[in-house]
């Protein structure tokens, strides 16, 4: 498999052949509810995990909470609470909403408020080599200790000394020395040898990272506004103490816009997960995460949302054609001369679909070639063909697969819910033979309004589904 090394600007090889791939995604910073942009970058980092896994391949998968940062303090003080309490409710609304979108949960969720003497001993180890010292205000990273400082970004010195976050401290050897330590009185604080404060932005991932996975890892990654300054500090300040190489490979996500403007709080036009939960349901998110390149901005309107519904429908329509048949025993036997070359045309969709997906995660071309699948399949379920126990279970398996891999889900329904649509069905098709329309449609309505389904009726049987968008409630 190859994906885009940042740091090299090339397509590298990952070697799956290894027992465990190590990934490190750097989390969120707790101190509001996550909006399409997070949903992205978590989404196809799930993506590439179940690939992987599909593979046999192990994967090792830590994502971290920025618990304790300048934002969560001052929505604290905002709302006259403490640091602790907002950071919680943050972090639950966060599983609430990536659990909802079928996210596969992480190895590890490592906190940062967790890992404080850790981050001390880190510390105190650059201090030790001469690449870090005390400053007026805290702890400071020696940027000039680090010759390959900018090698990710790209940057020259002096766009670096320019874009940096400076620091207000004349005690500062370098304007692109950057804090390990920040002295504080204020709550919350932690003791040090150096004194009371809290933890840098950046040194945080560093000791994490290499706690869970080591001083080399696999894949670490972000949304692309990390490259400068997260990313290139992280690489200094452990490249700096390990002396070898932090991460093989530097995997960055695309920044979501909103009608091709940056999202931002200050014009009103974030959109959050919870949301759009609401409005269109975890399959359509995910579909249009993955609608484009992962490197590549994605933009959101509505036109890509109702298409994306468009394909949402069309997905789901094929399973539930597939389930019912699969539940019901609905098969032919002695029908495979019919089927096995449909059957190996799907086989090889599923085939290219991977294909794909091993070149850099190309979600596009992969997404073209499995709603090929689904439409072959619905178009051969809109007339009726003789089923062969083969083609069912094989096609469906298939089918599985490419939603595995996508993390698309169908609603679960009850027995004593499947019972009971299927009893009303039962009525509605015996007034349908009487030609009984009126009580017929009453029905349909009935099941629609109380179960939120729609039947198809096929010559023979009717089959119904979960209408396209999954609304949560």
């Amino acid at each position: 498999m190859k994906l885009s090394n940042t740091l090299t600007n090339k397509l590298e090889e990952i070697n799956t052949a290894k027992d465990v791939i190590k990934v490190y995604l750097c989390g969120v910073t707790v101190y509001d509810d996550c909006h399409i942009g997070h949903a992205r970058t978590i989404i196809v980092f799930d993506v590439l995990r179940r690939f992987l896994e599909i593979q046999d391949v192990k994967v090792l998968f830590i994502q971290n909470f920025t618990d304790i940062d300048d934002k969560i303090i001052s929505k604290a003080n905002t709302e006259h609470t403490n640091a602790e309490y907002i950071s919680r409710i943050y972090t639950e609304s966060y599983f609430r909403d990536f659990d909802a979108l079928n996210v596969m949960r992480a190895t590890k969720y490592p906190k940062v408020t967790e890992h404080i003497p850790d981050i001390i001993d880190f510390i105190n180890k650059l201090i030790e080599k001469n690449k870090a010292y005390v400053g007026l205000n805290g702890i400071y990273f020696r940027v000039r200790s680090y010759p390959g400082y900018g090698k990710l970004s790209k940057k020259d010195q002096d766009s670096l000394i320019s874009g940096a976050r400076i620091e207000v401290d004349e005690t500062k050897n370098d304007p692109r020395d950057f804090a390990l330590w920040k002295f504080s009185s204020g709550k919350p604080t932690w003791a040090s040898p150096w004194g009371n404060g809290r933890p840098g932005w950046h040194i945080e991932c560093s000791v994490m990272a290499s706690k869970y996975l080591g001083t080399n890892i696999d894949i670490h990654g972000g949304g692309q506004d990390l490259v400068f300054p997260h990313h290139e500090n992280e690489i200094a300040q452990s490249e700096g103490l390990f002396e070898t190489e932090f991460s093989n490979l530097w995997m960055h996500v695309g920044m979501v816009t909103i009608k091709s403007e940056k999202m931002s709080k200050s014009i009103g036009n974030t959109i959050k997960i919870s949301d759009l939960l609401r409005e269109v349901g975890p399959n359509v998110i995910r579909l249009f995460c993955l609608s484009s390149h992962y490197t590549k901005p994605l933009d959101y309107t509505q036109d890509i949302i109702d298409e994306t519904k468009r394909k949402w429908s069309q997905i789901s329509n094929a399973y539930y054609e597939l389930e019912y048949r699969t539940r019901n025993s609905f098969i032919y036997e002695n029908s495979d001369s019919v089927q096995q070359p449909l059957l190996e045309e799907l086989m090889n969709y599923l085939n290219l679909f991977q294909e794909y997906l091993s070149k850099d995660l190309n979600f596009a071309n992969a997404l073209t070639v499995f709603l090929k699948f689904i439409t072959r399949i619905n178009n051969f379920f809109s007339v009726d063909n003789p089923i062969d126990s083969e083609f069912l279970a094989k096609t469906f398996s298939m089918l599985k697969k490419f939603m595995f891999v996508t993390g698309l889900t169908i609603q679960q329904v009850s027995q004593q819910e499947i019972e009971e649509i299927e009893k009303q069905i039962y009525k509605r098709n015996l007034y349908r033979a009487e030609k009984n329309y009126l009580e017929s449609d009453k029905i349909r309505l009935d099941l629609a309004n109380r179960f939120n389904i729609d039947l198809i009726d096929h010559k023979g049987f009717t089959l119904w589904k979960k209408r396209p968008i999954d609304v949560q409630k």
